[in-house]
């Protein structure tokens, strides 16, 4: 009944989702804690700078910001990122691939931010305001104070985030990444009688990811919760 699958990589194609996971959500993380920074900071036009980006691209679906990707930095500014070289045929996948990457990071790393603002709030105002009484700066506040016990407290809704932008990776498929979406189309085309049966493969594995994920992120949200 599964003999048909030895005609496709299938483990290769969700070792790509894995891989599209893992760097857009480390980029995502550290753009969305910038962000959250500006979203606090003192300074007027930092503010409305982070508050104008978050509201823009969370709103503009993700399909387009992909897409927008190829075409826009691609095929009409010429932005490369990847070497190419004469002959070299995996320059597509791989420029595609880091291009995908870089439009998640801008779209993920809104809802980072605002998951990161939210558990700012959470930590007492007097503890800023004990730390500016002994000279620390906005950054030194923000980060040797307040950012740690930020983290702490949201450690359940990144892992949300972070499923999300696992089950968002078959958007990237949009652009030709030959990721788990890709070859699930692919197949649904190919194996037109077995279309429940790939299904099934795919929400397995699917589950298969994001399951332990949200499982192990939910334990070290307890473990490291601040009890107040």
């Amino acid at each position: 009944m599964l003999d048909f699958l030895s005609e496709y990589d299938v483990l290769g194609a969700f070792w790509l989702t894995v891989q599209l996971t893992a760097y857009s959500a480390i980029g995502s993380l550290v753009w969305g804690t910038v962000l959250a920074g500006m979203r606090v900071s003192p300074v007027p036009i930092m503010r409305a700078f982070g508050t104008a980006y978050v509201n823009i691209i969370r709103n503009t679906p993700l399909t387009l910001i992909i897409v927008a990707m190829s075409l826009a930095l691609y095929s009409v500014l010429g932005l490369k990122l990847a070497r190419e070289l004469p002959g070299d045929l995996t320059f597509t996948d791989t420029n595609n691939f880091r291009l995908a990457v870089l439009g998640f990071v801008i779209y993920t790393s809104t809802f980072v931010c605002e998951s990161i603002r939210a558990g700012i709030n959470t930590v007492p105002v007097g503890q800023a305001e004990a730390a500016r009484a002994l000279g620390l700066g906005f950054g030194q506040t923000l980060g040797i104070v307040v950012l740690p016990q930020a983290f702490r407290a949201v450690v359940a809704p990144l892992a949300s985030v972070l499923i999300a932008l696992t089950k968002n990776t078959t958007v990237a498929s949009a652009i030709g990444v030959a990721e788990a979406g890709l070859l699930m189309y692919d197949m649904i085309e190919k194996e037109s009688d077995k279309i429940i049966l790939v299904f099934a493969i795919f929400a397995l594995g699917f589950v298969l990811l994001t399951l332990p994920t949200g499982l192990f992120l939910g334990w070290v949200s307890k473990k490291v919760a601040v009890k107040r």
